[in-house]
């Protein structure tokens, strides 16, 4: 089943975030990880992740730098900032609630986890 690109959008930079939380990233490096763990439903082009990547530096919740690639040519790599990780955990913290709440609705105002 599809899923609704205006879904995705408001999720992304929370992905993208979680990922570098885990290890420094190249581009395409993220678009394969989040296509692998997402099962194809985060498939993001090259022309969606890098200016999401570009406002996340100039916003200084990341930083890149380039490193040498095994073929001799230079790769873009990013890393997390200390203001990424307060940003990761509260847009986690925001998810948390939306997702609850969101959940509640559809099982008809039934909370199960506090049964």
């Amino acid at each position: 089943m599809a899923v609704n690109k205006n879904l995705i959008t408001g999720s992304t930079k929370m992905l993208i975030l979680k990922l570098l939380e885990e290890k420094d990233m190249y581009g395409y490096m993220m678009i394969e990880e989040l296509a692998k763990r997402s099962d194809d439903t985060f498939s993001l082009k090259a022309g969606t992740l890098y200016p999401l990547l570009h406002g996340l530096e100039e916003q200084g919740m990341i930083n890149s730098y380039d490193e040498m690639a095994d073929n001799s040519r230079v790769r873009k790599y990013y890393s997390l900032t200390k203001r990424g990780k307060k940003l990761l955990q509260e847009q986690k913290d925001e998810w948390h609630t939306y997702s609850s709440a969101v959940d509640r609705v559809l099982k008809g105002g039934v909370d199960f986890g506090t049964i």
